[in-house]
């Protein structure tokens, strides 16, 4: 999630080059970033503060445990 110049948050999945949604608040992109994330096999949310740093991050799925490797 990244914050926008007009104070509203972008929800952006990795790699993308373009927001998948956006909202007036960052608990309204909180809650679509972790709908979108727990629809995939296994999803990841990072929430960021304002200043981009990383304030939570939050893994939803089957972990791969052993890893491979």
């Amino acid at each position: 999630m990244t914050l926008r110049t007009d104070g509203g948050w972008n929800v952006k999945e990795e790699n993308a080059s373009r927001a998948s949604s956006s909202h007036d608040t960052k608990a309204e992109a909180v809650d679509r970033a972790k709908e979108l994330a727990k629809n995939q096999e296994l999803g990841q949310v990072v929430i960021h503060k304002k200043e981009m740093t990383i304030q939570t991050e939050h893994t939803y799925g089957k972990d791969p445990y052993p890893p491979k490797g």
